[in-house]
């Protein structure tokens, strides 16, 4: 069975963005964790982004991503649909009616069916790209939680999980910490 990977950036206080959507106060835009974690998981750099980032390498963890229709939302407003062409993309949204593009499968129902159903696809990882209301949605699906902590206190945004999730012991199986204080953790859950 594949996993399902939270794979996200956040600050110390657990937000992945500001209040607006907005990333730009939320997190460290420049640094040697870029380049790091450009060349681990090159599949994770927009289409749009791939020439300035020189990614060329084939996809190592992830094939598949699921992204919140607020995550989804930054790249339709620079005019990209498919921000993910190398992997399949899966756009989860109760207000869209149908999806920008054809590359971009819209799922609006049966959220908890249709991952299980993936996840019993054959492929590489599935990449939980965001927001918090969607990870929030499938905590109870996600394998593996991989967070990009920024050293920044935001105060208020949009949250890691959109609600309350149910206890859960993490075993930590890898960190990385950076000279400008993003900590790379990643972490397991335990059955």
């Amino acid at each position: 069975m594949r996993k399902l990977y939270y794979y996200v950036a956040c600050t110390l206080d657990h937000f992945i963005a500001d209040e607006d959507g907005s990333f730009d106060r939320a997190l460290l835009m420049e640094g040697e964790h870029l380049d790091d974690l450009v060349s681990t998981f090159p599949e994770t750099i927009p289409a749009h982004l791939r020439e300035h980032f020189r990614v060329s390498e084939e996809n190592r963890h992830f094939d598949t991503v699921l992204m919140g229709r607020s995550t989804y939302e930054p790249a339709l407003k620079i005019g990209v649909t498919s921000p993910y062409p190398h992997l399949k993309q899966y756009l989860f949204s109760q207000s869209l009616r149908e999806s920008p593009s054809e590359q971009v499968e819209l799922i609006s129902e049966n959220v908890l069916k249709t991952i299980r159903k993936i996840k019993n696809e054959d492929g590489l990882g599935i990449w939980l790209c965001g927001g918090g209301k969607l990870a929030h949605s499938l905590f109870s699906e996600i394998d593996e939680l991989i967070l990009k902590i920024h050293p920044i206190l935001l105060g208020n945004g949009i949250p890691l999980f959109a609600g309350p999730v149910e206890y859960s012991r993490l075993r930590l199986t890898e960190s990385k910490v950076y000279t400008n204080g993003v900590v790379r953790l990643h972490y397991q859950t335990e059955s």
